[in-house]
């Protein structure tokens, strides 16, 4: 049977659904996995039943998370129960060594869950960068580089040090958790992608692969179905709890 992959929700603007974008879905099916549906307010219990753990993208974190004063945090964009949801599968899934992949918001949750900081505002706290984080064009379509650094998974991934990315977050990760490795940046410096530490597959992305995947980005499906390996490996891996 292939890997059961949980993947978090957003939380609609009315506070009446949540929800995943069908790219997801479809560049997860591409991969081979099953993807099942993680409502919030979801407890770490579930993870005993899945493989693999995608972290969606979405709102804002509350910045009071990670211990900083609002400094261009959208409060309309927060669901403290999102916020609480993730921060408590992630911990739990770390703990399993299951794997991870963190997208956009998701890189983020990842940071936050862990121990590292957020950029709230991009365009405040970056304010001399030429990059546009927040891009006007369809979401399959590629509009900056980024640098990736060797050693790292994505480096093997990508099989270049440049590889070309989507790009539609306003808030980005500041300081990386302790152990963690920064694998990826933009040329304003901006964070890209991290990796956790050791052999566990842990992995986020400050862009929408899933987005790209699904348009035929070699790089992109590379990454979803290596993560979806993983989780197959880790079906059956002693170390889960």
């Amino acid at each position: 049977m292939p890997p059961l992959i949980g993947l978090t929700m957003a939380r609609s603007a009315d506070g009446l659904r949540d929800g995943i974008s069908v790219a997801y879905l479809n560049a997860l099916r591409q991969a081979g996995g099953i993807a099942v549906a993680l409502p919030n307010g979801t407890t770490a219990n579930v993870l005993t039943r899945l493989d693999g753990l995608i972290l969606t993208g979405g709102g804002d974190f509350a910045p009071e998370r990670y211990a900083r004063p609002n400094r261009g945090t959208k409060d309309e964009a927060i669901c403290p129960e999102r916020d609480q949801t993730e921060i408590e599968l992630i911990r739990a899934a770390q703990a399993l060594h299951m794997p991870m992949l963190g997208i956009c918001r998701g890189i983020q949750a990842l940071a936050v869950a862990l121990g590292g900081t957020l950029i709230q505002d991009i365009s405040q706290e970056m304010a001399g960068s030429d990059i546009v984080h927040y891009q006007t064009k369809g979401r399959s379509s590629a509009t900056h580089g980024i640098d990736v650094l060797r050693p790292s998974r994505l480096f093997d991934l990508a099989g270049s040090a440049e590889i070309r990315v989507n790009s539609l977050h306003h808030q980005a990760v500041e300081f990386v958790p302790e152990g963690f490795t920064v694998v990826a940046t933009a040329e304003d410096g901006l964070i890209e992608a991290m990796e956790g530490p050791g052999r566990d597959f842990v992995m986020g992305v400050q862009w929408h692969p899933e987005d790209l995947a699904v348009a035929g980005d070699v790089v992109s499906q590379r990454i979803f179905a290596t993560f979806v390996t993983q989780a197959s490996m880790f079906k059956t891996d002693t170390r889960r709890g």
